[in-house]
């Protein structure tokens, strides 16, 4: 496995619980529900909350509901801050029925790294689309690839003007596979494309 090897995570096909998105746990709603997708350092949001709207087997790592939102175990949050201190940050929320403490993951870093010639097809809004504000920004990207040498180093990371895409190095995708229980896939996102593969 290249140490260059990076890897998109996404929803695994197993069964498990599927998470509302995070509320302050005194009550009312996040000013911005989506920024644990920002790829940014953000300030401690104070006590979260979250239930599921979907009820399943708890995971040590999963993602909370279209947000994307990336939730880990002790175990996994621990593993992550040890591997990529300088990439997440962790905030603990507490989710109904939950056997264990669970933290919400924040990827601080984000980088315009997508390799437009090597992914298989790039979708951009127009400046004319029923979206203006997101003109220029990805709609889509089918066969991601991206740059490594445009990533500083990071071991996980958010895509610039794509949000939805968490990246995290061989490293890190070896680690969380050797803790196991996991409701993410990864999806390489360097190297040649495999045949058949979208």
């Amino acid at each position: 496995m290249s140490e260059d090897a990076f890897y998109d995570i996404g929803i695994a096909d197993v069964p498990q619980w599927v998470l509302e998105l995070p509320v302050p746990a005194v009550g009312g709603e996040l000013d911005d529900p989506w920024m644990f997708g920002d790829g940014r350092r953000l300030p401690d949001p104070g006590a979260l909350k979250s239930r599921p709207f979907r009820d399943g087997p708890q995971r040590s790592f999963s993602v909370a509901n279209s947000g994307r939102t990336p939730i880990a175990n002790e175990q996994v949050a621990r593993l992550l801050l040890q591997l990529a201190p300088d990439d997440v940050q962790v905030f603990p929320i507490h989710v109904d029925g939950a056997d264990t403490p669970l933290y919400i993951v924040n990827a601080t870093r984000c980088f315009a790294c997508v390799d437009e010639g090597t992914s298989k097809e790039v979708q951009r809004y127009p400046p004319d689309g029923a979206a203006p504000e997101r003109a220029g920004s990805y709609r889509a990207i089918l066969g991601l690839r991206i740059d490594p040498a445009r990533v500083g180093g990071a071991q996980v990371f958010r895509i610039q003007g794509y949000p939805s895409a968490l990246i995290v190095s061989a490293t890190v995708k070896a680690a969380l596979e050797r803790v196991g229980n996991l409701g993410v896939c990864f999806e390489r996102v360097t190297g040649p494309h495999e045949l058949g593969a979208t």
